[in-house]
C-alpha cells in the first residue's frame, strides 16, 4: 500500500508541475489528501481513492468541521484539494458532495501601527530588512517575494511587475524609491552569483513550465536569475540539475518573528502581517479601495474591503464614553 500510496503522490505532483501550480500548493493539497487517506482507513490498511466516492469525502469533510472545528476556509481547502485529486488526477467527477460546513467567519487581519512597523523594521538588517521592506513597501506575499526575478524590478518606471502570484493573475505594484539603491546593490550582488556560475558551468534556474520549454537559453540569462537568490548551489528536485535558486523562505519568518520580539510588539507578526500593513496604511491616507485592490491583486473587491474594519482614523477619533465621566 506504500508503493501505491508514492505513485499516488507522484500522480499528484506530476499534475500539479503540469498547471503550472506552485510547489507550495503541491504542499497543501498533499497534506490534505493524507489526512483523507489517514482518515479513511479501514481495519488499518490504507484505501485507494479510486475505491471511495462522495459518501468518504462527506464524512471526512464532517470530522473536520464537528471534531476538528476548522475554519469555513480550511474546510474549504480541504475541499479543493480532495476535488482536485478526484477530477484532475483520477479523472472521476464527485457529485453533490454535501458535508456538515463549518461556520464562516471574519477573521480581522493583524495590522501594525505605523510606530509598531518602523521599530520592526529597524531591528531588522541586511537582505531580510530589504524583504520585509518590499512586502510592506509594495504589498508583496512571502511567495512572491521568494520568487521576484532580476527582470521583475522597474527601475526607471518605479514598479515592480509580479507574474508568479496567486492565483496567476500578474499584477503590478509600486515601489518605493528609498528602495531604488538597496535595490540595485542586491542586483549587482546576484549578477556576481551569476558571474560565477557561468565561470563553473553551473549557472540554471528554474523557469515557468511554459517558458522553459520555449527558451533554454533563458534559464542562464541574469535577467531570470531570483533577486534573493541563494549564496549557494542546490539541486533541483524535479531535473537533478545544479543550479541556483531562491533563498530558504523560513529563515525571514524567523527573522521577522525576532524582530517583532526586539521591538516589544505583542502582536502575532509574520511576514503577511507587512502586506496586510500595507494596505490598511494606505487606506488610512486617503487611497481608494480600487486602487488598493489593484495594487494587492484581489480578484474580488469584497476581500479588500476587510481593511476597511481595521482602519484607525474613525476608531481612534472616536471618545469612550467612560472619558466623560472619568474625565
Amino acid at each position: 500500500s506504500c508503493a501505491r500510496k508514492h505513485m499516488l503522490k507522484d500522480d499528484v505532483f506530476e499534475k500539479i508541475r503540469l498547471m503550472n501550480y506552485s510547489r507550495e500548493t503541491f504542499r497543501t493539497y498533499w497534506s490534505w489528501i493524507e489526512q483523507f487517506l489517514r482518515f479513511s482507513r479501514h481495519n488499518g490498511e490504507w484505501i485507494h481513492p479510486r475505491e471511495m466516492r462522495e459518501p468518504e469525502v462527506e464524512k471526512f469533510l464532517t470530522f473536520l468541521a464537528v471534531k476538528r472545528h476548522v475554519s469555513a476556509k480550511t474546510q474549504n481547502q480541504a475541499f479543493s484539494a480532495l476535488m482536485f485529486l478526484y477530477s484532475k488526477v483520477l479523472k472521476i467527477e464527485l457529485k453533490n458532495v454535501s458535508a456538515l460546513r463549518a461556520k464562516e467567519s471574519m477573521n480581522i487581519p493583524v495590522v501594525l501601527s505605523r510606530d509598531e512597523t518602523k521599530r520592526l523594521l529597524d531591528n531588522l538588517s541586511g537582505v531580510y530588512l530589504l524583504m520585509a521592506q518590499l512586502m510592506y513597501g509594495s504589498g508583496l506575499r512571502l511567495d512572491e517575494t521568494m520568487n521576484l526575478r532580476i527582470k521583475d524590478i522597474d527601475f526607471d518606471r518605479g514598479m515592480i511587475h509580479l507574474k508568479t502570484t496567486k492565483g496567476s493573475k500578474p499584477r503590478t505594484t509600486c515601489m518605493a524609491s528609498v528602495l531604488i539603491e538597496p535595490l540595485k546593490r542586491r542586483v549587482s550582488h546576484v549578477a556576481r552569483l551569476h558571474a560565477s556560475d557561468v565561470r563553473n558551468k553551473v549557472a540554471r534556474v528554474a523557469l515557468p513550465k511554459a517558458f522553459g520549454r520555449k527558451s533554454r537559453s533563458a534559464e542562464s540569462s541574469l535577467s531570470w536569475y531570483f533577486l534573493f537568490a541563494s549564496n549557494s548551489l542546490s539541486q533541483c528536485p524535479e531535473t537533478g540539475r545544479i543550479g541556483r535558486h531562491h533563498m530558504d523562505e523560513s529563515n525571514i519568518g524567523r527573522a521577522i518573528k525576532q524582530a517583532s520580539q526586539k521591538a516589544r510588539i505583542v502582536k502575532r507578526v509574520t511576514p503577511h502581517t507587512l502586506r496586510h500593513s500595507f494596505a490598511t496604511h494606505l487606506l488610512e491616507q486617503g487611497t481608494d479601495l480600487r486602487t488598493i485592490q489593484e495594487l494587492m491583486g484581489h480578484a474580488d473587491i469584497s476581500t479588500t474591503m476587510i481593511y476597511l474594519h481595521v482602519k484607525l482614523d474613525g476608531v481612534a477619533s472616536t471618545k469612550s464614553p467612560l472619558q466623560s465621566l472619568i474625565g
